[in-house]
Order: structure tokens, then sequence, then C-alpha cells
């Protein structure tokens, strides 16, 4: 099975390691071809995980996704869900089909406020049988240091969506396969949001006891919002254990990581910053910015109770003071 890897971040280069340890070669489409030009001379992302070293042979780097995309069986995008359409807009629905199409995009694309699975069907008529998920709880930079971590891989058919996982399993990193395709994306989404307010908190010098138990109305709030999706999407009929590590287990990490760019970018939120301060200090993108608009506008239509991940879009997108939100947080919290 041929791999193609679209982006070139942390996640993207995290992906690369692990694809080319377990001895395939990577189509890699990295946009700018001055860091392509780095990767082939140097064996490493100078922007990202630069620590870790690359097998040359081992890589097909280029900045033609076209090229990528013909050359693969197999694509695994990376790239920002900010990002995603400018990044595919060159392509057509004869270069997508009869190819598998994993994500592993942990947000909602902010054009229609769709998951990427959406896009693809409206935009290319992608089939959602050929579409898979690949989703925490799991840092890059773990990845990185090769500390045991586990990946999710969801998809309709278990026994496709277990060969695509069986190319990642590695001495670092098991892999665990279910079927909730919509519900562990919508959770990825909600934990950035999540995790962006528990470094407000951070942020706002509240302790431990506080974030354990904000972290817990979360994890109750978030499988509100995932019963009632559920409800309204066309896999009404399942049902999950939204205590495996994909949906609870990638909130914890996300919420608690030093690693967690969410986090960080909360925790200066916190401390004062603005959001353009924040974001330019930041210099990465944190998911939970955009998601929470997303997930506040959607839910005009679900209607699901979630108060916390509301507060948070108001601190973030209506300027209401993060010490005045977490207020009302304190009094919504048992």
């Amino acid at each position: 099975m041929r791999f193609g890897i679209i982006g070139s971040g942390s996640w993207a280069t995290a992906i690369a390691k692990i694809l080319t340890d377990n001895g395939n070669t990577v189509n890699w489409w990295v946009r700018n071809n001055d860091t392509i030009a780095y990767i082939e001379k140097r064996r490493h992302n100078p922007h990202y995980l630069s620590s870790t070293y690359f097998n040359h042979a081992q890589l097909q780097l280029s900045s033609d996704i076209q090229a990528v995309v013909t050359a693969s069986d197999v694509l695994v995008i990376a790239v920002p869900s900010a990002y995603v359409e400018s990044s595919l807009e060159t392509l057509s629905a004869q270069q997508l089909s009869n190819k598998k199409i994993v994500s592993a995009v942990k947000g909602i694309l902010p054009s229609g406020n769709r998951l990427l699975n959406d896009y693809l069907s409206e935009t290319f008529a992608f089939p959602l049988e050929n579409y898979f998920t690949l989703l925490g709880p799991c840092h890059a930079e773990e990845i990185a240091a090769e500390k045991l971590s586990y990946l999710t891989f969801s998809g309709q058919q278990p026994t496709a969506t277990a060969a695509i996982a069986a190319y990642f399993k590695t001495d670092y990193l098991n892999t665990v396969v279910n079927t909730d395709v919509m519900g562990v994306q919508y959770a990825a989404v909600l934990k950035n949001i999540y995790a962006l307010g528990a470094g407000i908190a951070h942020g706002l010098e509240y302790g431990d006891n506080f974030l354990s138990v904000y972290i817990a109305n979360s994890a109750n709030e978030m499988e509100v919002f995932l019963h009632q999706s559920n409800d309204k999407g066309p896999f009404a009929e399942q049902s999950h254990n939204y205590n495996a590590s994909v949906y609870l287990g990638d909130l914890l990490v996300t919420c608690y990581s030093l690693h967690s760019r969410n986090r960080t970018f909360g925790n200066m939120i916190g401390k004062g910053y603005s959001v353009k301060a924040a974001q330019l200090e930041l210099n990465m993108v944190a998911e939970g910015y955009n998601a929470s608009k997303c997930i506040f506008t959607m839910n005009h239509s679900i209607h699901a109770a979630i108060p916390i991940a509301t507060i948070i879009y108001e601190i973030l997108w209506e300027q209401v003071p993060a010490a005045q939100g977490f207020k009302k947080i304190e009094s919504l919290l048992r």
C-alpha cells in the first residue's frame, strides 16, 4: 500500500516517522520548496520535530500535490482544518476516485462548519466507506521521542480500518479500531475547546482541584453533544463507550499536557493576552479557537446543552473577560 501525506507540520512529520519506521516509502506533499530542499539535504524537518531524522530513500518529497495523490493509494490529510480547502483546491474528483483517505485533521472546516468527510463528499463525491480517521490521544512530540502512545482509527468497515491501522503499529505505538467515524471527529474538536478553557483557567491561577472538576464537567458536556449529534445523524443506532481513550483519554491529555498548543494558547488568554497576540506568540495553529465558533454555530441546529463550550466561545469571540467568563463556569460545575 502506497501512502501519501498532505501537510508538513508537527503531526504530519510524526506520521511520516511512524510510516517510515515501519519500512514504508512515503509520498510527502510539502508546500514550500525550500523546506523540501532542507529535508532532502539534512534529513529532518527544520520547522517541526527537528530531532526526528529520516532515511532519505524512504521519502518522495514534492510541492506538487497532484503528483503525490497520483503516486499514493492512501492519503493521510494532516493540515490544520482552516487550510484544508486551499490545500486540496487543485484536485478533481477523478484524481481522488479509488483512493482511501485518512483524516488526521482535528478540527471543523470553518467554511460551512463541515467535518472533512462532509467537505470531501460535497466537493469530490468521495464515498464515506473509503474515509477513515486517525485520532489520539497522541502528541507529535511524544511520537518523536518514541514514548508509548495510542491511536484510534475509525471507519465504517472494521476489517478495512484494521488493515490501515496495521501499517501504523510500532513498538512505541499501539492502534485501536472503532466505527464511530462522526463521533470521534466531534470529540477531537470539542476536546480542543475544553483544553483551551483549561489553559485559561491555569492562566487565571485556578488550582488543580478546580481543573479536575472543570475537566470532569467538560467530559459530561462532550458526551451530551455526541449523543445529541448522533441522534440526528446517519449512525443514530450506534452506541459507544465515551470513556474510551479517543474520547476521554484525548480530552485529559489535551487539557493537562504541556505539549498541548490549545492549553498553551488558553493560558496566554488567561494571563491577559489578546487573541491576536496569543496567535503571534504561539506561531502554531490552536484548533480550539476556530472550533469554538464552529461548534457554537452548529449547535443552533443540534441544541445540545454545552454551556462550558459556549462560555469559551464568548471569551474568544465576543470579548467577554476571561475572569468574568470563568465566574459563570464556576456556577455551572458540579
